[in-house]
């Protein structure tokens, strides 16, 4: 069975329960449309699909402008209207009476990891975009503009570090920095940005980065508490902090067979001296830090040749920023001790310390979640998210729900329909004040 038949038949034999199809539910609660969310949730799965039943649509690749031409129609014909930034960002506005007041916003990322999951992302978007739906086709004319927001290259996989669109937005990186940026194959941020918005040469411009009355992200946990647990809803009381390196050992080049142990500069030697101390002073550290060697390129890689270079990334996470700062410098100064008889240099490439969500929207998501009568729970984000760049900006917060055996990342990540329907509909509930429609129904 191809990726696609397998999308189909996943979608016809797990679609999830009735949940109102955007009219008033139970008790007069608003519901969105289960059965449209997880149509086009797979609808997007299918763009960019790969043999594992996984996605891989990387940012400003063709595979995310197909999202968005999807996207763009959806929003469309909904009579909701999208716009885009310089920096890639895809916006789509439920327009309100004060068009230049602060908007609310609400959305993830498109772009995935190259054998990345359905959800990862594309659930945040997808959702947001269902609830502007609902309230579209209700009428509703909110006071102020709230906005879908699909942000660029959140994933990092194409172009690094991640959170390019999200980062631009908020400040945190120049436009320029990120258009200079090159993938593996060397074609640029800058160049890769000029064709997207070649492709939707009608779109309106947003200016890149304007002022925000909230900011709202749902997404899949990405870990297994919420399942462990028996919850549903994660109130997301923050995010760790996250700190990436780039670094490179450079040595000599020399012949395997002639040139003695004592006088060689080996780069992968210092490599492994590098990395055996890092794992048990930072990454031993205590029982929560998360440090990861992710990527090593040895060059030249052949095996009669003794390596001259060893190019390394690492992933160093921890809630505590004060311990984050530690580990952070005891790694340059592990690097630059044991380095020699070679020559290292470390490129800090993401500081991103933790940091808290807004207290009042926590509560309405608790309040939300109760209302349907959905079990929540606060919970700390592991992971990286978008949301962590608009914190400083407005009252932000993010909504999570469960993912299988804490899956992601991966072909298999999975959410079961009624946890994607629920999350939507806590969304919902949290914008419904936005919107001038107070907390009821």
């Amino acid at each position: 069975m191809n990726a696609e038949a397998a999308t189909d038949q996943t979608a016809r034999t797990e679609k999830p329960e009735q949940a109102g199809h955007g009219t008033a539910g139970e008790k007069g609660i608003w519901r969105i449309d289960a059965d449209r969310l997880w149509d086009r949730l797979m609808t997007l799965a299918r763009i960019g699909a790969t043999p594992g039943g996984g996605v891989d649509r990387q940012a400003l690749s063709a595979e995310e402008i197909a999202s968005w031409h999807t996207m763009i129609d959806w929003a469309l014909s909904a009579g909701l209207e999208p716009s885009t930034d310089a920096v890639g960002n895809l916006f789509i506005a439920l327009p309100g009476i004060d068009r230049n007041a602060p908007p609310v916003l609400a959305g993830s990322h498109l772009d995935s990891q190259p054998g990345g999951g359905r959800f990862d992302g594309a659930y945040g978007v997808a959702a947001a975009l269902e609830v502007l739906t609902t309230m579209a086709a209700r009428g509703v004319r909110p006071p102020v503009d709230i906005v879908c927001v699909a942000w660029m290259n959140e994933e990092g996989s194409r172009f690094a570090p991640g959170m390019m669109g999200s980062e631009a937005f908020a400040g945190v990186r120049s436009l320029e920095d990120v258009r200079a940026v090159r993938d593996a194959k060397g074609v640029s941020v800058a160049d890769a940005l000029d064709a997207l918005h070649a492709a939707f040469p009608a779109l309106r411009r947003r200016p890149l980065g304007f002022a925000l009355a909230a900011y709202v992200e749902a997404h899949i946990e990405q870990g297994p508490i919420l399942e462990a647990q028996d919850h549903v809803i994660g109130v997301v009381t923050g995010i760790q902090g996250k700190k990436t390196f780039d670094i490179v050992i450079e040595g000599e080049r020399g012949h395997a067979g002639t040139l003695a142990m004592a006088d060689r500069r080996d780069a992968l030697a210092a490599f492994s001296r590098i990395a055996v101390a890092l794992y048990a002073q930072v990454g031993g550290h205590d029982d929560i830090v998360k440090f990861t060697i992710g990527r090593l390129q040895v060059e030249p890689n052949a095996p009669s040749v003794v390596p001259e270079r060893a190019t390394l990334r690492i992933d160093l996470r921890h809630p505590d920023n004060a311990v984050l700062e530690l580990l952070g410098q005891r790694l340059v100064t592990l690097c630059e001790t044991l380095a020699a008889p070679c020559h290292v240099s470390v490129t800090p490439l993401v500081d991103a310390p933790s940091n808290v969500f807004d207290p009042a929207l926590q509560q309405a998501i608790a309040q939300a979640a109760e209302r349907i009568g959905e079990p929540h729970m606060p919970i700390l984000s592991a992971a990286g998210h978008d949301a962590r760049h608009m914190a400083p900006l407005c009252p932000s917060a993010m909504i999570f729900i469960p993912c299988r055996d804490g899956v992601s990342h991966a072909e298999h990540e999975w959410a079961e329909p009624t946890h994607v329907a629920a999350g939507a509909n806590v969304l919902l509930r949290v914008l419904l004040p936005y919107a001038g429609e107070g907390a009821q129904p």
